[in-house]
């Protein structure tokens, strides 16, 4: 794949997966599963390998196990706080900028199989990869250690920014606060469209519209659809509020 440097990249690898282990502060039982949860898609594409899997399977099933642990910690640490709150606490926690800010803490784009396409275009900073690979670790954790290990994984990468949220000094999620405005001037649905995609595989820009019933309220752009459908968010909310 990658021609004279292919050695020097897989031998790089190697030292990177002994590296992310001990910032995990897990010894994975099958490399595979780690491997597979640090593996780009755009690496897999460019690949001749076609055996070759990426992370987005693992991503879905992060995804999945980080929303249960995040809600189970909140409902029991906060029993003072209503669904509402807590429903906005664990959003401002899962969300995209909150999930790659942990990332980056972790350096876990340094250990990432990217591409050169994605390489070349910064890809082991871009928010939207970071975000995704980190809930693919937790994907791959729960695989290989179960759900304990998951947990606690996620709630010592996370405490800081759940105490944050709980005292709404985190990130804002504007697809949450839209939908708290919409509620409270109509029974309008809310409902996010990809209008347009375009750019290779490594590199897709997003179009996204938010809509009700009365037409499109806001449009946004981001390298990844939960990008783009949080600035069409914004829009919208400085369109409502006008």
């Amino acid at each position: 794949m990658f021609g004279v440097n292919k050695l020097q990249i897989d031998k790089n690898f190697i030292n990177g997966i002994e590296e992310i282990q001990k910032v995990l502060q897990y010894k994975f039982k099958s490399i595979e599963t780690l491997k597979e949860a640090l593996t780009h898609s755009s690496y897999a594409n460019e690949s001749r390998d076609k055996t070759i899997t990426y992370n987005e399977r693992m991503e879905f099933l992060g995804d999945s196990v980080l929303g249960l642990v995040v809600s189970d910690y909140i409902y029991k640490k906060y029993n003072h706080l209503p669904e509402g709150e807590l429903t906005k606490v664990r959003a401002s926690v899962v969300c995209e900028p909150s999930l790659a800010l942990r990332a980056k803490e972790i350096n876990l784009g340094r250990y990432m199989l990217l591409g050169r396409g994605e390489e070349n275009t910064g890809g082991r900073n871009r928010d939207s990869i970071l975000a995704d690979a980190f809930e693919a670790i937790i994907g791959s954790l729960y695989i290989d250690g179960g759900i304990e290990v998951a947990r606690e994984f996620v709630i010592s990468s996370l405490a800081e920014s759940i105490e944050l949220a709980s005292k709404g000094s985190l990130f804002r999620d504007y697809k949450t606060h839209l939908q708290e405005l919409m509620q409270s001037k109509s029974s309008d649905k809310i409902t996010y469209i990809v209008v347009n995609s375009y750019g290779p595989d490594h590199d897709k820009t997003f179009d996204v519209e938010v809509v009700t019933s009365n037409g499109v309220i806001g449009s946004g752009r981001g390298k990844s659809k939960k990008e783009a459908e949080q600035n069409a968010a914004k829009e919208a909310i400085v369109r409502v509020n006008a």
